[in-house]
């Protein structure tokens, strides 16, 4: 687990609350939850750009 992580107890906590079932069913649902959601924090952790965003957490 990277520090960027959210812990796995952390995220069960979290996931009925970020994964709510979708209504609309157009668009293209997320491919994982729990990374866009890390993703989200670096960023409002670190201050960048999307574009800066690692890999790690996928393409902005």
């Amino acid at each position: 687990m990277s520090r960027h992580n959210i812990p796995d107890a952390l995220w069960q906590r979290l996931e009925p609350l970020v994964c709510l079932p979708r209504k609309d069913p157009r668009g293209r649902p997320a491919k994982d939850a729990r990374l866009m959601f890390n993703g989200v924090l670096w960023i409002l952790r670190t201050g960048a750009p999307w574009r800066d965003l690692p890999a790690e957490f996928g393409p902005w």
